[in-house]
Order: structure tokens, then C-alpha cells, then sequence
């Protein structure tokens, strides 16, 4: 409750608490309440939509199949990232390129591809959008071909790296100084509020709780800048 500002002499029991968070997931309140503190930053003005990062991340969940059901949830799948193995789900966010705070979310099997659901977090009004370079060729599938006056920012890849010039070479750096705002608010929700493993099966509540989380990790961002 200091999160939230709040002082109260009896804290509510775990029923009480238990009703209120299916009482949010029934009705969707997790989405509702992350576009109520949204609209919150843009009235103060932090909510800036020029540029946006995209970018997942994995929120792992128990492979193991010891519980009442014997199996693995089913809405959850795995997926390589380097030379490890990962079962859960992703998160997928953008973020304003200013101050790093989300301004859309997608949840999706962690097995799906970074690239795919970007359409769904980039809201229309960007001239420029910066992605690592799980992202490379973003501008030439159909969702995107529409967006004719953006520029896309888009890391090369670690072996093309190496073989570019001095010039080039600095430019990827400063890709790099923007596309690092997006980790902040991964950092709050994963470390801040331990949301590094998934709480339920399904996604649709874990997504429920992370378009809450991230709300609050909007809260805790924005406060630096007003405070400023």
C-alpha cells in the first residue's frame, strides 16, 4: 500500500484481497487502469508519441508436469534464446523514446516471434521507431507497409557489426544509448515488483497483472521527470 500512497490501520485478509484480484481480472480492470495512468502522464506531459522502442521480454513459468492437472499449461511454450531454453511466456511493450514509459503491451507464448506482434504496440503517430535487431526487416512486412514517414532504427546483427566503419559503427552506439530506456521499465517489473516468473496459468491473467504492473512502473518513472 506505500506504493500507492496509502496509510491503513488494518490491512484487508487474503480472501478479501484474493476477491479483489479476480474482481480485476473478470472485468478487465488491469487494461483499463494502465490507460487511466497513461492518460494521467499525458496530461503532465510525458506521454510523448514521436518515437517508439519495441522490444520482449520472457517471464519464465514451471515446466515441470508435478501438479493437479499433469501436464504443462497449455497457453505456455518454449523457446531458445542464445544457447539456453526457456518455457514460459513474453511481454511485449513500447515504449516512448524519451522517457522509456510503455505506452502498449501484447502477452504472448514465449515461443512467438519479437517481430510479430509489433503492429500491435506501435500506435500510429511515429516518425521513428528503434527495435534491437530481433526486429531486422520490421519496415517490409504487410502490417507495416503502411507507414510511410517513419524511420526505423533497427540494430544490426552482431556479425555485420563488426565489419562497419567508424561512422556506421557510432551510429549503431547511439541506437544502442536510445534502445536502452526500454530495459527500465522491464527492470521495475521483473526486480521492483518480482514479476520475473509467471503467478498463474494462462495468459490472460498474467497479462491482467502485468498491464497492472506496468502501470505502476509508469508511475514510478514518471515521478522522476515531474519531480524534475
Amino acid at each position: 500500500m506505500s506504493l500507492a500512497g496509502l496509510k491503513l490501520d488494518r490491512l484487508p485478509d487474503e480472501t478479501t484481497i484474493l476477491n479483489f484480484r479476480h474482481f480485476l481480472e473478470q472485468h478487465g480492470l488491469g487494461k483499463a487502469l494502465f490507460k487511466e495512468v497513461n492518460k494521467h502522464l499525458e496530461k503532465n506531459g510525458l506521454m510523448l508519441r514521436e518515437g517508439s522502442i519495441v522490444d520482449a521480454t520472457i517471464i519464465s513459468a514451471p515446466s515441470s508436469t508435478k501438479n493437479q492437472t499433469g501436464k504443462r499449461d497449455p497457453e505456455m511454450h518454449q523457446t531458445r534464446k542464445g544457447n539456453e531454453w526457456h518455457f514460459g511466456m513474453k511481454m511485449h511493450i513500447g515504449v516512448d523514446d524519451t522517457f522509456g514509459l510503455i505506452h502498449s503491451i501484447d502477452t504472448t507464448a514465449a515461443n512467438v516471434h519479437d517481430i510479430v506482434p509489433t503492429d500491435k504496440l506501435l500506435h500510429g503517430e511515429e516518425q521513428r521507431v528503434f527495435g534491437d535487431a530481433g526486429y531486422l526487416g520490421i519496415q517490409k512486412r504487410d502490417e507495416h507497409k503502411h507507414r510511410k514517414n517513419v524511420s526505423w532504427f533497427i540494430a544490426k546483427r552482431p556479425g555485420t557489426r563488426k565489419t562497419l566503419d567508424a561512422d556506421k559503427l557510432k551510429a549503431e552506439k547511439i541506437k544502442a544509448s536510445v534502445r536502452a530506456k526500454v530495459e527500465h521499465p522491464f527492470r521495475y517489473i521483473k526486480r521492483v515488483f518480482g514479476y520475473g516468473k509467471v503467478r498463474y496459468r494462462g495468459l490472460a491473467k498474467n497479462s491482467n497483472r502485468l498491464h497492472l504492473l506496468a502501470a505502476f512502473s509508469n508511475l514510478l518513472i514518471g515521478e522522476k521527470y515531474m519531480l524534475a
